[in-house]
């Protein structure tokens, strides 16, 4: 007689975020939720739905619109022995308390030489893709990941979503947790038994290839495994890498990928100037040289505001843009 294990439950990322906080809340006392209309609501994409209920208006606090404050009082917290998980409501409400992040939060562990943690999250739903209006689509991780000090995750599945929130509320430094809010409904499987977790969010490779390597994170993740799909009906075999953390950056499983393939294409929904892909493409081009068949390549938004909804389409780096940057790298 055969056994079989059930397959793991499917669920959206909203539900694994949800699923996750839920988890957190029960395993220790000392987590607790903040942000705008995050209790009673259940924030406005639902994240933390059925949380004030269950856990209680001192664990799960719906706090004013004041972001400033809110970071504020979550390192007052910190300091104080807790674990605050903070909600930013949208990417670009974020920055009123840029001051509060990179200033006090990244900065106090330093300075006080380790005698003083802050095991802050601070959770940011961001990217496009949404028809939402100014202020609602940035993609600022750039910002916070070339502040020394922060951790920057961004999860690209459910599954991640689960499980890098856990590893983000565990960690003893402070956290910005980056959240792909176009790809919140998406669903997949959810395997949440404690013998599952993966460990640290290192880089993964989520599709094999030799022609030509891409490298994303968040909502790109899925772009790329499209363009990959795209490739392979023309006989080019890509393989697509999820970085999963943005600070610190896994250089050495994207490394061993360029080794192999000899291309680089990296895609990220932030503009291109200045973003993280010109980073990893300049630590590849140190550390790859002699492997490179061609320059590394770079897929992202443009240098401008982002625009209205209307136009987000034309800004957006979608299927043909990163395929234009594939052609390009494997003509060379």
């Amino acid at each position: 007689m055969t056994t079989t294990t059930a397959a793991p439950p499917t669920m959206t990322l909203v539900a694994a975020l949800n699923a996750s906080l839920r988890t957190a809340l029960a395993d220790d006392p000392t987590t607790l939720l903040m942000g705008e209309d995050i209790g009673r609501l259940g924030g406005v994409f639902r994240v933390t739905d059925g949380l004030q209920k269950d856990f209680g208006e001192s664990r799960v606090m719906d706090t004013p619109l004041a972001e400033s404050g809110i970071v504020g009082m979550a390192i007052g917290l910190a300091l104080r022995g807790y674990r605050p998980v903070v909600e930013i409501q949208f990417d670009g409400f974020v920055f009123p308390a840029y001051d509060q992040i990179v200033t006090q939060l990244a900065k106090m562990p330093a300075r006080s030489r380790g005698k003083v943690r802050l095991p802050v999250v601070i959770r940011i739903p961001y990217g496009g893709g949404i028809g939402a209006v100014e202020h609602h689509s940035e993609s600022p991780e750039a910002l916070f990941a070339h502040v020394a000090g922060l951790r920057v995750m961004s999860p690209s599945t459910p599954a991640d979503a689960y499980w890098m929130l856990q590893e983000a509320v565990r960690c003893e430094d402070p956290v910005v947790f980056l959240e792909p809010k176009r790809r919140y409904y998406e669903k997949g499987e959810v395997d949440t038994r404690p013998g599952a977790r993966p460990g640290p969010p290192r880089a993964r490779v989520v599709r094999e290839g030799r022609d030509l390597t891409l490298a994303a994170y968040g909502p790109m993740v899925a772009t790329c495994l499209d363009a990959a799909r795209a490739a392979a009906e023309e006989g080019h075999e890509l393989e697509v890498v999820d970085l999963r953390s943005l600070s610190p950056i896994d250089f050495d499983t994207i490394a061993a990928s360029v080794r192999r393939t000899g291309r680089l294409v990296v895609a990220h929904e932030a503009p291109v100037f200045f973003g993280a892909g010109a980073e990893i493409a300049a630590r590849i081009t140190e550390r790859c040289f002699f492997h490179l068949s061609a320059p590394v390549l770079r897929v992202g938004g443009f240098h401008s505001p982002y625009p209205p909804s209307r136009l987000e389409d034309e800004y957006l780096p979608g299927l043909d843009r990163v395929l234009d940057a594939v052609d390009r790298a494997l003509a060379l």
